[in-house]
């Protein structure tokens, strides 16, 4: 297996089994994420320096429109893709390797966490990951310390409350707050 084809494998939403040679590749990304961000994390950086090390985590090109307070937390860094005009606050955990996907104008605020990974529920198949894309539209508020599992759509000028557990997906123009959330609000 090469870089290519376990991004293909990544990107496909396919399974990974622990002790298999897709999983000595995950493993390898997760060590230059660990590498990249306990850089990013360790000591300060003017908003370029932050977007420089961002965008080798990812490695795609990021918007000068970005910023970020870090510290900012991923388990794989390669399947994130960012819009214009974002904002994190301090303390994200993003789980990216099913796909997160990023609308312009979002804001995401302190100690959020994007899941796009489940495990098997049976013990024997705990060692198995299931991928699944997180896509949050354009202009998305989430506040602190709200999770989104995977799978989940948030659209457009939505706003998940500070706490939320989103576990489906949240229609455009809603507020969603709970565990789990539930849409408490229409936005005009």
């Amino acid at each position: 297996m090469n870089t290519n084809e376990f991004m293909e494998l990544v990107e496909q939403g396919k399974a990974i089994t622990g002790g298999t040679e897709a999983h000595t590749f995950l493993v390898q990304y997760s060590n230059e994420a660990m590498r990249i961000t306990a850089e990013l994390n360790g000591s300060y950086h003017e908003p370029e320096e932050v977007r420089a090390l961002f965008s080798r985590l990812t490695g795609k090109d990021i918007d000068a429109s970005f910023f970020m307070f870090p510290p900012f937390y991923t388990d794989f860094g390669k399947n994130i893709t960012i819009g214009k005009n974002i904002f994190f606050n301090t303390g994200c955990t993003f789980q990216d390797r099913g796909g997160i996907v990023i609308g312009d104008g979002t804001q995401i605020g302190q100690n959020v966490v994007l899941c796009t990974l489940n495990h098997g529920i049976a013990p024997e198949k705990r060692h198995i990951t299931y991928p699944s894309p997180i896509v949050l539209g354009k202009n998305v508020w989430i506040g602190a310390n709200a999770t989104v599992l995977p799978g989940v759509t948030v659209g457009e000028n939505a706003i998940i409350a500070a706490g939320a557990v989103v576990t489906k997906n949240v229609p455009v123009n809603c507020i969603v707050a709970g565990v789990p959330a539930k849409v408490i609000k229409r936005i005009a």
